[in-house]
């Protein structure tokens, strides 16, 4: 039981990770392995140690040369996602002096790690690699050798990102946000299915009633959090969680509609952030982006009470009468298109509502071809440069039917990180940003997280609309099975439907799924 000294205890439910009376669920233990440094370099004024992948990792330090034993007081080991991070020991985000009995550090995020001051024959160091084993039920293997890379980069990736929750980066912010959580869903459904993770993130994001700010103080990230249950339902069809948690989908939406404008629009409140992505929208006024989301949500409580044997009636009418507006305020017949805002009166155009009008299905089949053309085939329209909304342009993309183009994007997009020798994928990346300044983010010299949970989405598309695998009924294992053969001349791939593992091959001559023992 669990309570917050303000309210009644509630149930706080059960976890394979704790089983024993003993086991004190503020401490997490977790599971270890030792990295042996792939390569050591003396650059002259210290030694710099490059591990063969990122790691979350507490670096062990030991002293080889009895002479060096004293200048163990005044070690510093500095930590970096990059070579060009690890030797910058003014700007590198964490530089630790090593615990002089045990020689360690913290847990920190790191591929290289420069100690000036020593050589290589003086010291050495090991990575003790820290992790939740959740474990991988996934495998993609296709005669295209890039697919197959960016495949298993994006599997680390987000392994590295699942841990006691879904957590945005492993360098920086080490954070639950719902928007990244949000699409971790999507790739746990594929790479793990496991549902444990799933209600510890969306637990903890939504904390407790009342509600005072948005979560994560994002106004999109609260809406994320509705269609994350949704998902997390649709994944698991986890109806007892679904069941406990369903009070607090209710209290958050009656939260928004406290923040709506004249017309029945969201906005948020002053000192609200309206996020959506980084990307330049016109925000004045209500965002019509925001406005999808909002609309999507009150159709997962809709779906959610449904399934629940809750009243949806009141939800659908919300649904309806905004889905209406949406169209009169924001849809703009001349530019095919929804515009950003119509109170400025600039009709900008971003790619972002219209994504979520063809993912949501709030555009009709006319409009939803009219985007295409006009938005997401148009060059004059600003690029998507996060890998967290390429996510959304890439689904919105297969379910209109362009998957030959999906596979180009994803292999020029990233491949083109794989280039700049990523062995995890990147918060941001745009292939026009010079060497020296890829690394930039936030006006940090050492911003950008180069491991991202949304950076992951890969193993999505790919399972979904290449494989051509959706789980149907999870409860049952039941699939179906359509796969995308003008892609690749072989597949043979392991995909989670349900507690089952289904094994899909094809090639020239054969196509065959059978479940896994």
């Amino acid at each position: 039981m669990v309570h917050d000294y303000a309210s009644e205890a509630v149930h706080a439910g059960c976890c394979r990770y704790f089983t024993k009376v003993s086991h004190n669920p503020v401490r997490w233990d977790y599971s270890e392995q030792v990295y042996e440094p792939l390569r050591v370099t003396d650059t002259g004024d210290g030694v710099l140690y490059e591990f063969e992948t990122e790691l979350t990792a507490v670096i062990m330090a030991q002293i080889k040369d009895a002479e060096a034993v004293g200048r163990m007081q005044t070690m510093t080991i500095f930590c970096g996602e990059s070579r060009e991070e690890a030797l910058d020991t003014k700007h590198c985000y964490y530089s630790f002096q090593p615990d002089p009995e045990s020689g360690k550090t913290p847990r920190c995020a790191l591929r290289f790690a420069f100690v000036p001051g020593f050589t290589s024959s003086e010291l050495s160091l090991q990575a003790i690699h820290q992790y939740v084993d959740i474990p991988v039920r996934a495998r993609f293997c296709c005669d295209d050798e890039l697919v197959n890379r960016i495949w298993s980069v994006a599997e680390w990736t987000f392994r590295l990102c699942s841990g006691i929750f879904f957590i945005d980066g492993v360098k920086r912010d080490k954070w639950i946000w719902s928007g990244d959580a949000y699409q971790s869903l999507f790739v746990n459904r594929y790479l793990m299915a496991d549902a444990d993770i799933s209600r510890r993130t969306l637990l903890a994001l939504r904390g407790n009633d009342p509600m005072v700010t948005h979560i994560n103080t994002i106004v999109d990230y609260s809406l994320f959090w509705i269609l994350g249950v949704k998902e997390h339902l649709d994944t698991f069809a986890d109806t007892a969680f679904v069941r406990f948690i369903y009070p607090k989908m209710c209290s958050l939406m009656e939260f928004c509609e406290t923040q709506l404008d004249e017309h029945g629009f969201l906005t948020g409140r002053d000192g609200d952030w309206i996020f959506t992505d980084w990307a330049d929208f016109d925000k004045e006024g209500a965002l019509c982006a925001e406005q999808m989301l909002y609309l999507a949500c009150w159709k997962a409580m809709a779906d959610t009470a449904a399934v629940l044997n809750e009243d949806s009636k009141r939800f659908m009418k919300r649904y309806e009468e905004l889905k209406q507006k949406i169209q009169e305020f924001y849809w703009d017949e001349s530019k095919g298109a929804f515009i950003d805002s119509f109170a400025s009166g600039k009709r900008h155009v971003t790619r972002h509502a219209s994504i979520f009008a063809i993912l949501f299905d709030i555009a009709d089949e006319r409009q939803k071809c009219a985007i295409v053309k006009h938005v997401l085939n148009n060059p004059d329209i600003p690029a998507i440069t996060t890998p967290y909304f390429k996510f959304y342009e890439l689904d919105a993309l297969c379910m209109m039917g362009y998957r030959k183009e999906v596979l180009h994007q994803m292999k020029e997009y990233w491949g083109g990180m794989l280039k700049q020798g990523a062995v995890t994928f990147w918060e941001a990346y745009d292939p026009e940003e010079s060497e020296e300044t890829q690394y930039d983010m936030y006006g940090d010299r050492f911003g950008k997280s180069l491991c991202h949970a949304w950076s992951a989405s890969p193993v999505y598309i790919l399972s979904k609309y290449f494989a051509g695998f959706q789980v149907t009924d999870p409860e049952n294992g039941t699939y179906q099975w359509k796969p995308y053969r003008e892609a690749f001349g072989y597949l043979d791939a392991v995909l989670p439907a349900g507690e089952k593992n289904i094994h899909l091959h094809w090639d020239a001559d054969t196509e065959a799924a059978e479940v896994l023992e």
